[in-house]
Formats: C-alpha cells, sequence, structure tokens
C-alpha cells in the first residue's frame, strides 16, 4: 500500500497539493470550504493579491520565452510546458485557496487558516482576550516558540490569547503547542467585535 512505504512528509505535501486543486473546484462554483450554514467566515487574502498575481504574470512570460526557445526539441518543450504551467497553477492556488478558506466563526469555535496549508480550530471556551494589532513578519525580534504566526502579505493584523495551549500541526507534521495566534482579517474589525460578543 502506497501509505506504508511514502515517508509521511511526502503524504502531507501531496494532501497539500490536492488541497490546492480541489480550491479551484471550490472557486469556480463561487463555493466556500466547510462554511456552513449561520457561520461567519472572514476573508484574509487581499494582502498577497497583487503579488500573487504579480507572481503569475511573471511565470507565464517565462513560459512563453522558454516555449519559444526550445520549440525545436518537443519532448523537451513538452515536459518544460508541463511544468510551466503546473507551476502556474500553483502559483495562482496560493490566492486561489486563500479566497475559498475563510476564517470561520461559528457557535463554539473560531476556524483560523491560511490558504491550504494552515487550519487550526480554536474553542471559543479557550479564548482569553482578542486584539487587533497590526504586526509586520521581520520587523524585528523573534517569535516566541508558543505564538503562532499565520501572516499574509508578511502582515498580522487580530492576536488571539488562549487560556491554555492547543495544538497546532504543521504542514509536514511536526506538531506543537501555542497559548498566542496572530493572523490577518481584511475585516479585523468585524472579526474582533464578533467574536468579543462570541466568547462574553
Amino acid at each position: 500500500m502506497t501509505r506504508d512505504f511514502l515517508p509521511d512528509s511526502v503524504r502531507r505535501l501531496a494532501a497539500h497539493e490536492a488541497r490546492v486543486l480541489r480550491s479551484f473546484g471550490l472557486w469556480i462554483v463561487r463555493r466556500r470550504h466547510q462554511v456552513g450554514p449561520g457561520d461567519r467566515a472572514f476573508g484574509y487574502a487581499s494582502p498577497q493579491a497583487a503579488t500573487v498575481y504579480g507572481l503569475a504574470f511573471v511565470c507565464v512570460v517565462e513560459t512563453i520565452g522558454v516555449s519559444f526557445m526550445v520549440r525545436d526539441w518537443p519532448a523537451v518543450h513538452a515536459v518544460l510546458l508541463f511544468l510551466d504551467v503546473y507551476t502556474v497553477v500553483q502559483v495562482l492556488g496560493i490566492q486561489v485557496a486563500a479566497v475559498t478558506r475563510p476564517h470561520v466563526l461559528t457557535p463554539d469555535a473560531l476556524r483560523v487558516r491560511a490558504g491550504a496549508r494552515a487550519d487550526l480550530v480554536i474553542p471559543l471556551a479557550q479564548i482569553a482576550r482578542i486584539r487587533r494589532e497590526l504586526k509586520f513578519q521581520g520587523a524585528g525580534g523573534t517569535v516566541p516558540d508558543d505564538v503562532l504566526e499565520l501572516s499574509v502579505g508578511s502582515q498580522t493584523s487580530l492576536t488571539v490569547e488562549l487560556t491554555e495551549p492547543i495544538t497546532h500541526v504543521q504542514l509536514l507534521g511536526k506538531r506543537r503547542e501555542v497559548t498566542v495566534v496572530r493572523f490577518h482579517a481584511d475585516e479585523s474589525g468585524e472579526l474582533a467585535k464578533a467574536l468579543t460578543a462570541a466568547v462574553a
């Protein structure tokens, strides 16, 4: 069985790729991943949109240029074209996954996400406080081990402090206990207000 001989990290990367590709299907039919009736969804993809689309444009230009240079070698052209197109899909998938997988506030939990790479469910009963504060990644200092930063466009706009540690499973399977979660929401004020009311 494939599960028996593939390393866990490889299986997790494959699952991540599958989530990205499924996000395109959700985007095409204008649906969002696991947002139920009565749930409130909060987007966070705006700060990275220009960067992602710019990078995708550069990749498309590079694809056209390389295709022109290797047009006399059909086999090479086919392989490189496949790789280049797949790269463009993966780059666009960063934004598509973020759009279709928003943060979700349910009656009993806050689900904080970062596209297809992170998905953390925080029970409302474990939230001590939430505050709006704009922080930029790499602005100096180190991030403590118990702080999870899910930045978008190198920034976070909300900080949630927990009453007790919660386990976050990283993309490749590493586990860590966190007591503070920093993330971004396009409507950070609305999310902070709704979450404050929910935990009151």
